[in-house]
């Protein structure tokens, strides 16, 4: 059963459609990349799953449960975590506290605070962070501040994490350390769906991945029958 679904999922800014009649869904488990070139509606499908916006027409499901039109926090607490095309942290506390708030916002209300600290110290050497953990967060790296971002995500104890680029603007050695990131993740039990322009990346960590186009969903399919599709290679990957 896919534990995350839309159908007909639509949205309009002016008149022009961000995301047009996009059916899609992720299943229990999986890796799914969603890639397109820039302005394809990508982070806007995010922010409609999210519920940062609102679809209309169209319905998302959770687990089978309606979750179109609930409150963003509603959906996070309901098992739904995500980080940012352009990272969201806290910069002025430490990279500990970062993820605290996370831990403590999350899917188990009334956490005592030695356990939201113990599973913050847990979750930063999972994403290995712990030598950095008195840091303010505006003092790390783009990659670490990612991780950071990650972290926190994770802090809310999701059963599915969307990252929207997580590799954008890393080198190649941080983009491996990222790919090998996303494998621990899903190696934990947790569901991934991503944005992202690495194509490297996305290829090689993806199950399946679904393009868009000018908002519309134009291909889906394992990694090697994206890389062959004469339209994505068109309109996407070129030669």
């Amino acid at each position: 059963m896919p534990i995350l679904e839309g159908e007909g999922v639509t949205k309009y800014f002016g008149g022009l459609a961000a995301v047009s009649n996009v059916d899609f869904h992720v299943e229990q488990g999986e890796i799914v990349g969603l890639i397109g070139p820039n302005g394809a509606g990508k982070t806007t499908l995010f922010n409609l799953i999210s519920a940062a916006l609102v679809p209309k027409p169209g319905a998302i499901r959770f687990k089978d449960e309606n979750i179109t039109g609930l409150k963003p926090h509603k959906i996070c607490r309901m098992g739904v975590a995500r980080t940012f095309q352009e990272v969201k942290v806290f910069p002025n506390i430490p990279v500990l506290e970062n993820v605290l708030l996370g831990s403590l916002f999350g899917t188990s209300p009334g956490m005592s605070s030695a356990d939201a600290a113990r599973e913050a110290t847990e979750l930063l050497e999972f994403v290995g962070l712990s030598a950095v953990r008195a840091t303010p967060a505006k003092d790390l790296t783009l990659a670490n501040q990612k991780r950071l971002e990650v972290a926190r995500a994770l802090a809310t104890k999701p059963e599915l994490l969307m990252l929207d680029e997580l590799m954008a603007g890393l080198n190649p050695t941080e983009v491996a350390q990222a790919m090998e990131l996303v494998t621990k993740i899903r190696d934990k039990g947790i569901t991934i769906f991503m944005i992202e322009h690495v194509m490297k990346a996305i290829m090689s960590v993806c199950d399946r991945i679904m393009v868009l186009h000018h908002g519309e969903k134009i291909a889906e399919g394992t990694p090697e029958e994206i890389a062959t599709s004469k339209t994505v290679i068109e309109v996407y990957l070129g030669e």
